[in-house]
């Protein structure tokens, strides 16, 4: 979809240095662009990439000297690019129409401008709200309440009762409501322990393909709005995750976990029972943050157990001297038993 540059502009909330009337149609790297292409830099250090290629219209921020370009500035330019791609990107459909194979129960409500590909099955009292689509072999159980705007895609599946906010995107392969992984030990056994809540998801959250989040047990499962969760990660019954919170690829929330809002979470990062996680804080990949522990606002932590990163840092900065280390205490253990 082609805009102008005074129009990517606004929707970026960048100045404008140039030719606004010039028409932009898509967006690419620097060595990659057409001159009708936008692109970005970070910093002066990427500067000769912008100059160098044919893009004529570049997001920069200020002090960054890009002769014979439109220039939108922005003190956050990855940021910029990000809003206005969205003004320039068609999103392809994920299904145009209710399909023929689709299965519809009797009492599901299904809103105008609904999509639902081929062969996806949509449960008994289900609600589906307006222009959402429903990708191919979809399940959305019975008493699902989907809103609008969705994007459903293909393969993915809902359990009965689960809850979607407005403005969702589901990757294909994520299981939502499944039950949650809790007994009850007694007699030489396990007996299951009731898993007797449900899913919320707020608005805008995307998450990613082949993750799972589980339903409460006698409590609910909750996803805050904004939050954006990376491919294969679990996330555990009675979890709360807090709105605008991001969670990398991998990572695994056990039962009852409670994260702040804007918490960041690295790859890998393992989360025992009950842990909290207070709003701004930060887990380095492949943490492992031990159950009942507390995360302070604002705190950055690595390793496992995970620590302090200043305290991580020090650590890692010892192991690595180990070998050396050991030798010498080989060599003064030497010298002592030779007296």
């Amino acid at each position: 979809m082609r805009r102008t540059a005074a129009e990517l502009a606004e929707q970026a909330g960048a100045k404008l240095e140039g030719d606004g009337t010039l028409e932009i149609g898509g967006v690419a790297g620097p060595e990659r662009a057409g001159a009708r292409d936008l692109i970005y830099v970070e910093t002066a250090k990427y500067a000769g990439r912008a100059v160098a290629s044919a893009a004529l219209c570049v997001i920069a921020p200020d002090g960054v000297l890009l002769t014979g370009k439109t220039v939108l500035r922005s003190a956050h330019p990855r940021f910029a690019f990000a809003k206005a791609a969205a003004l320039l990107l068609d999103r392809p459909p994920i299904a145009s129409g209710i399909h023929a194979t689709a299965i519809v129960a009797p009492l599901a409500r299904v809103a105008a401008g609904v999509s639902i590909g081929p062969y996806a099955v949509i449960g008994e009292d289900a609600h589906i709200g307006a222009g959402t689509q429903v990708g191919a072999h979809s399940v959305v159980g019975a008493g699902c309440w989907i809103g609008e705007n969705c994007r459903i895609h293909p393969r993915v599946t809902f359990y009965g009762g689960v809850r979607i906010g407005h403005r969702v995107e589901v990757h294909s392969g994520a299981v939502l409501g499944a039950d949650g992984f809790g007994y009850a030990q007694g007699d030489g056994s396990y007996w299951k322990f009731p898993q007797a809540g449900i899913v919320e998801i707020g608005d805008d959250v995307e998450i990613g393909a082949n993750t799972t989040i589980d339903r409460g047990s006698l409590e609910d499962t909750r996803i805050g709005e904004g939050v954006k969760l990376d491919n294969l990660v679990h996330v555990g019954h009675n979890c709360q995750i807090g709105a605008h919170s991001v969670v990398a690829a991998q990572a695994g929330l056990s039962g009852s976990c409670v994260f702040g809002k804007r918490v960041v979470v690295g790859g890998q990062a393992g989360f025992g029972e009950r842990c909290r996680l207070e709003d701004g804080a930060v887990i380095g990949g492949q943490s492992g943050v031990l159950g009942g522990k507390i995360v302070r606002s604002g705190e950055t932590v690595w390793g496992t157990p995970s620590r302090p990163l200043q305290k991580f840092k020090e650590l890692y900065a010892w192991f690595a001297r180990l070998p050396e280390l050991a030798a010498r205490i080989k060599e003064l253990e030497g010298k002592l038993g030779g007296k």
